[in-house]
């Protein structure tokens, strides 16, 4: 059948895009799904920094790219006739296709899989496989398994998460990255030390505001909220943040230690940036965590006082995915956010046609924006 996709054939662009137009819908055939695979109707679409960092060259990627990993949609058809899955489920899709089978899904550990780690790296689905290509035969690679600004993709079964038929899409898609990423770094990642009476959240995104409404459904007292844009950091404390710091006044450790006498008992980066993840670290009290969720170039390198991780008992820990098992923690978090624990809707800013997601971007690189979704 035909797909039309959003494909990206070169990396290194940068903003305005709705001029330079990196992104093109391209009508691509798509292969139907084989064992173990969906074909899913795509029905909304969320953009992410970490799409954004494809197009500008900062995370690396094989091109050309349907791009897009953040989804929600509807299965019209299973490759595998005993399939989990049926036509008509609604589901949420992953960004690591966990096998199942490696050391590490057998440790309840599937965002380090090995083989999901593989595929993504070479734009294929789970196996090697490429379901997408071009009018010449070629093949089209997968973003992290799902593609997801496309109408219609083929996914590893275990990309896809069942959700219920009641949830709008648009909200069921941010649960795909922004909310696994963002109240899994502190409900999975930071679990040990909740409930934690002061955090601090650098970088309030899609992924930072669900860190921080996270941290506010645990009972946090204190909440410091960092960011450069003042739109972010009004929505931040109407989110539940007690301190806002506009990080463009500097001195940003000096000043989160002030607000909270002394420094914060978790700390969460998600800006993908290794100054302030440097920062955040900074702002970490004495026995704290510092949480990083973000993802800065390959190349880029993080300097710490050493010493302070034996003589301070300091914690620096990373986390892919919010340390989350999808089959359990998208469920569980979609709980919360009917029981009002987590109001995911408030991340939603702006909803888009498929033809506008250049314009989408520049709105992301920019800071307008906190999470974008396209409706197909």
């Amino acid at each position: 059948m035909k797909t039309t996709a959003t494909v990206l054939t070169s990396m290194g662009h940068e903003a305005p895009f709705a001029e330079s137009r990196p992104l093109k819908r391209v009508e691509l055939d798509l292969e139907p799904p084989h064992e173990g695979e969906l074909l899913i109707k795509v029905k909304a679409a969320g953009l992410c920094h970490s799409d954004l960092s494809v197009i500008t060259g900062k995370r690396p990627r094989v091109m050309p790219m349907a791009i897009g990993h953040e989804a929600a949609g509807e299965v019209l058809t299973t490759g595998s006739a005993d399939s989990h899955f049926a036509p008509g489920d609604h589901v949420v899709l992953a960004f690591v296709p966990a096998c199942g089978e490696c050391a590490f899904c057998q440790q309840g550990r599937p965002a380090l899989c090995e083989a999901g780690a593989v595929a993504n790296n070479e734009g294929t689905l789970l196996g090697g496989h490429h379901r997408l290509r071009d009018d010449n035969g070629d093949h089209v690679h997968h973003h992290l398994g799902v593609s997801a600004f496309s109408d219609h993709i083929v996914v590893s079964e275990r990309s896809a998460v069942v959700v219920p038929d009641d949830l709008p899409f648009e909200i069921a898609a941010l649960f795909g990255c922004a909310v696994l990423t963002g109240a899994g770094a502190m409900l999975n990642t930071a679990a040990d030390v909740l409930p934690a009476e002061s955090v601090g959240i650098f970088g309030l995104g899609g992924v930072g505001l669900a860190a921080l409404i996270a941290a506010k459904s645990q009972g946090a007292t204190e909440i410091v909220a960092v960011d450069r844009v003042p739109a972010k950091l009004e929505l931040a404390v109407e989110l539940g943040a007690t301190f806002a710091i506009d990080a463009r006044d500097g001195e940003v450790p000096e000043r989160v230690k002030a607000a909270t006498g002394g420094g914060v008992e978790v700390a969460v980066e998600t800006a993908g940036h290794e100054a302030v993840l440097a920062e955040a670290y900074a702002a970490t009290k004495r026995g704290g965590l510092t949480v990083t969720a973000g993802l800065p170039h390959p190349d880029a390198m993080l300097q710490i006082p050493a010493l302070s991780l034996v003589a301070e008992e300091r914690t620096l820990k990373g986390s892919y995915l919010g340390s989350c098992v999808p089959v359990r923690d998208i469920p569980r978090f979609i709980e919360m956010y009917r029981d009002g624990k987590l109001p995911v809707d408030r991340l939603l800013s702006h909803t888009l046609t498929p033809d506008q997601i250049n314009e989408g971007f520049d709105r992301l690189a920019s800071g307008e924006a906190v999470r974008q979704v396209v409706l197909f």
